[in-house]
């Protein structure tokens, strides 16, 4: 018997899984699987290299190219240290609103999509939906890429993707993208009345920081002032550091974070090299005059590319002729759209609720919100698809 659920009782089931990043996602991915089959639909599972976590992927109408994707991610962001007024995984209902965590990033897009998925197959569609649910999506968008990759390998070429994040339903046609990066320096200690026998890895850190802070105050100086982004130029960003062990001792280690959020079309791996060529040439070798032992070793934890604005770009065509949006917006937060277009697919961001609730305690989605977003699905099947 085919399992029926309203976008609010799915989004309530989606919610009732703690999917944390931390976490896997597999319970979640496993009722997915078992939904879709009570109503005839395979879909297809992308594990990630340890086996905890998993993408999906569904094709929903004729197994033909020129469909298009609706996207969501499975993961949302830890409650802890958050004053939630009731548990963040179990939907509760209060004044138009449905509070829980990932009701409005992104659950309740997905759930809207799932629970359409009967209406879907009784539109008798010309052209396919495919559902593509990812994962990791919070800590470095590292699900899509592989769950991309295999739709596009195995399946139909769809003609379009929307990406269901909380936008209140405005069409989000340009993103930044983002780049995070771990230092670590490493210096030689001795007691800090023979400073100049040894390195520490803080001066060092400073010399680097300094560096990022210096370029985004070149960005800012120079940026575009119709550019439409807010700040209008890339910035480079320390967030965390550690180091040194007492107000007596050289460091003899320093470690801190970075984040690069930059311009769509511009190449993160340009910047990265930037800054690894500093390290190497202005920094380094003054290390290293005096002690052959010191070092600086830069990672790169994620690199998430920007979405960039597609002149006559059919996504943003058709999202538009059926949400009534024409105004210009763009975000300045990564999504995973940015990673569709990298494949060649037209792309716009799209989606039930508002950022604003991202990420808060007491998140919630406005329940209208789930309306709009199940009139634009009917619109999708019954003005695009048929």
């Amino acid at each position: 018997m085919p399992n029926i659920y309203t976008p609010k009782e799915m989004l309530a089931k989606l919610v009732s899984f703690n999917t944390v990043s931390s976490h896997s996602n597999l319970e979640l991915i496993a009722f997915v699987e078992d939904y879709l089959s009570s109503h005839g639909v395979t879909s297809h599972k992308v594990p990630d290299e340890t086996g905890e976590k998993a993408a999906l992927f569904a094709t929903v109408g004729p197994s033909v190219d020129g469909g298009i994707v609706l996207s969501a991610h499975t993961d949302v962001v830890p409650v802890e240290g958050q004053n939630w007024s009731s548990d963040p995984f179990t939907a509760r209902e209060e004044d138009g609103r449905l509070y829980g965590r990932g009701t409005a990033d992104m659950k309740g897009f997905a759930a809207t999509v799932l629970a359409k998925v009967p209406d879907f197959l009784a539109a008798s569609l010309s052209k396919p939906v495919h559902i593509a649910l990812s994962y990791d999506e919070e800590v470095g968008c590292f699900g899509a890429p592989p769950m991309i990759k295999s739709m596009l390998t195995n399946g139909p070429q769809p003609a379009a993707v929307i990406v269901g994040e909380p936008t209140n339903m405005k069409v989000v046609t340009g993103h930044k993208g983002i780049a995070v990066l771990k230092t670590q320096v490493h210096g030689h200690p001795v007691h800090s009345s023979q400073l100049h026998r040894g390195v520490s890895a803080i001066s060092a850190a400073v010399k680097l920081i300094s560096w990022l802070d210096d370029r985004t105050a070149e960005n800012k100086a120079k940026a575009d002032p119709e550019c439409p982004f807010e700040p209008p130029y890339t910035t480079l960003h320390c967030g965390t550091i550690q180091g040194g062990k007492a107000h007596n001792i050289t460091a003899q280690s320093c470690e801190f974070m970075t984040d690069i959020r930059l311009l769509p079309g511009e190449n993160i791996h340009d910047w990265i090299k930037a800054y690894q060529d500093f390290a190497k040439t202005h920094v380094l070798p003054d290390m290293q005059a005096i002690s052959k032992d010191c070092k600086i070793d830069i990672d790169v934890l994620a690199t998430v590319p920007g979405l960039s604005e597609e002149r006559d770009g059919t996504a943003e065509e058709l999202v538009r002729r059926l949400t009534g949006d024409n105004g210009h917006h763009v975000v300045v937060y990564a999504t995973e759209g940015g990673q569709f277009q990298e494949h060649g697919l037209s792309t716009v961001v799209c989606g039930p609720g508002s950022i604003d609730q991202a990420h808060q305690p007491d998140e919630f989605i406005e329940l209208a919100e789930l309306d709009r977003c199940t009139v634009f699905l009917d619109d999708l099947c019954g003005k695009v698809l048929r």
